[in-house]
């Protein structure tokens, strides 16, 4: 084989589907959506097409959804409005297992002098609830709250939490990045205010995304300029990656059912043949309530930085549960946050399927996955 790909948390493969969509707006309807004239207003015409697609897979209605850049442009237009509309209210609620994405914005503006409550997580990586009610007060301007964790794949109880919030009338956001296509969402019946979405985790194009308003909910743009969008996010749009997301949308809502059953049963099979193989490793974060397509196991004294590399080398593509990739000795936060043992935090794996993964690529990583393991160990400097 000469990749096994299960890297799909980080980014998917485009759809044949999506490319086939995306190409007569790259070649020859090259048209600005903003023109008075014909050639222009059939582009138009896809974008609100688009538009009816993304906002018909989350139960929202079209008019509740601006397309942005990223999942990162959508989360920091999200918070940024939230606390811009409100300046009276200066405290913000988000949890220990964000994605950087908002942590480092929550983290900017406590530079500003705001108040941020970051929650924390049990050994399951699971919310504490009871701290996340009594952190609710009047001077709260935002929850945001991420839908699935991308490390682990815990899906958290986000109907309650928006509930909660608008109890005490305060905004709620969920970064949905990891959720969307993976897991049920319905706006229609959930309080949520504002949802962050990324096309590229769903076999879209990388370089757009989506954000929901809910009608009615004060909105301050973060890109400013022209009209559109509503007037809520100005530049001229990218009309081959928007049609692109609304074709993955469409897709991913005729499929949705189906999908989770499948991928889920090989997310099974590929973790049951991996710690039934390998001793002294454990799987982390709620193998109960988690996202069909991810699991991340810890292997006890070997560094995850090395299981990627002699894992490359098979032609498997993987991550680490660990930031040692990116030059830390530390482990990730979300690991760090959930408890996990040092000699077991180090060596942790993520691995995340998707609609394209196949029951022969499972059955290469549990043939060979094992081996890498027994030789790193050893050679680990680590006590057995």
């Amino acid at each position: 084989m000469n990749t096994v790909y299960f890297d799909n948390n980080a980014t998917t493969a485009v759809a044949p589907e999506v490319l086939e969509a995306m190409l007569p707006y790259l070649r020859d309807l090259y048209g600005n959506p903003s023109s008075m004239h014909t050639f222009g207003g059939q582009v138009a015409s896809a974008l609100a097409q688009a538009r009816s697609h993304m906002a018909a897979l989350l139960g929202a209605e079209p008019e509740e959804i601006i397309f942005t850049s990223c999942g990162s442009e959508s989360d920091s237009t999200a918070i940024c409005s939230a606390l811009q509309t409100q300046p009276e209210k200066r405290h913000l609620i988000t949890t220990r297992v964000e994605h950087p994405a908002i942590l480092n914005v929550a983290q900017h503006w406590e530079r500003q002098g705001y108040r941020v409550t970051y929650l924390g997580v049990d050994a399951g990586g699971r919310l504490a609830q009871d701290e996340y009610l009594q952190a609710l007060t009047d001077d709260t301007a935002l929850v945001s709250i991420m839908f699935a964790n991308n490390e682990v794949g815990n899906i958290y109880p986000i109907q309650r939490m928006a509930e909660a919030a608008k109890e005490r009338g305060v905004l709620f956001h969920t970064d949905a990045v990891q959720a969307v296509g993976k897991t049920p969402i319905d706006l229609s019946h959930m309080p949520v205010d504002m949802l962050s979405l990324s096309g590229h985790k769903i076999h879209a194009p990388k370089g757009i995304g989506a954000l929901y308003v809910r009608r009615g909910v004060r909105f301050r743009p973060f890109l400013r300029g022209g009209h559109q969008e509503g007037g809520r996010r100005a530049g001229t749009e990218n009309v081959p990656y928007i049609v692109g997301l609304g074709m993955a949308a469409q897709l991913t809502r005729q499929r949705l059912q189906e999908e989770r059953i499948e991928v889920a049963r090989l997310r099974d099979r590929l973790e049951q043949g991996i710690v039934a193989r390998v001793p002294d490793c454990m799987v982390n974060g709620d193998t109960e309530n988690r996202l069909p397509n991810t699991t991340n196991i810890a292997f006890k004294n070997v560094e995850g930085e090395a299981i990627l590399l002699m894992l490359d080398r098979l032609g498997i593509c993987a991550s680490s549960g660990s930031a040692c990739t990116s030059g830390s000795l530390e482990p990730s936060h979300v690991l760090r946050a959930i408890g996990v043992p040092f000699n077991y935090a180090h060596g942790s794996v993520r691995l995340s399927l998707s609609r394209y993964t196949t029951e022969k690529e499972v059955d290469y990583v549990i043939e060979h996955l094992p081996g890498v393991i027994e030789k790193l160990r050893a050679i680990s400097p680590y006590k057995k």
